[in-house]
């Protein structure tokens, strides 16, 4: 059996984890999905676009963000219109400080999201508080504007139009 011994070159080492982590962004890039992309930039903040959940009643509007981190302070939210901005922005900083060891990271990035909401809401009856990494949004309906629901019925039976 014969062995072969090769010389380290820290050198070639160094290029080697370059090309290495080359072709690993390179292959994230290629396989990553619109969506997968803002998974990956999100961890890091660049780009960073929070989950939204958007739901109605017949009373207002109720928009929930995803905001973990972010101080009230930091967030920003207005209505024109029927159009709801809410932008923000995080700032972040670890540091680690032992005997032999010296680290610190930094971490920012901002944010904005824009919803188209029903003709329907009152833009001067809006609030919002964040708890636990959760914005929560209500924007009332103006009083009379609620909307009602229409029966649908099979095609087999006419039904006289009013008039």
């Amino acid at each position: 059996m014969s062995m072969t011994m090769w010389n380290k070159n820290p050198m070639m080492d160094e290029l080697t984890r370059t090309r290495e982590e080359m072709d690993r962004l390179l292959g994230r890039f290629l396989t990553a999905t619109p969506l997968s992309s803002f998974e990956t930039r999100s961890t890091r903040l660049e780009g960073w676009i929070p989950a939204i959940d958007v739901s109605e009643t017949d009373e207002g509007v109720v928009i929930r963000a995803e905001v973990p981190g972010i101080a009230a302070r930091d967030l920003e939210i207005t209505v024109t219109g029927n159009i709801l901005n809410i932008s923000g922005k995080k700032e972040e900083k670890e540091e680690v400080d032992q005997e032999d060891f010296y680290r610190c990271e930094r971490r920012f990035g901002s944010f904005r999201r824009v919803i188209d909401l029903p003709e329907s809401i009152d833009p001067e009856r809006v609030t919002a508080d964040v708890d636990n990494g959760i914005v929560t949004i209500r924007v009332a309906k103006k009083p009379g504007l609620r909307s009602r629901r229409v029966e649908v019925k099979p095609a087999g039976r006419r039904v006289p139009v009013p008039g």
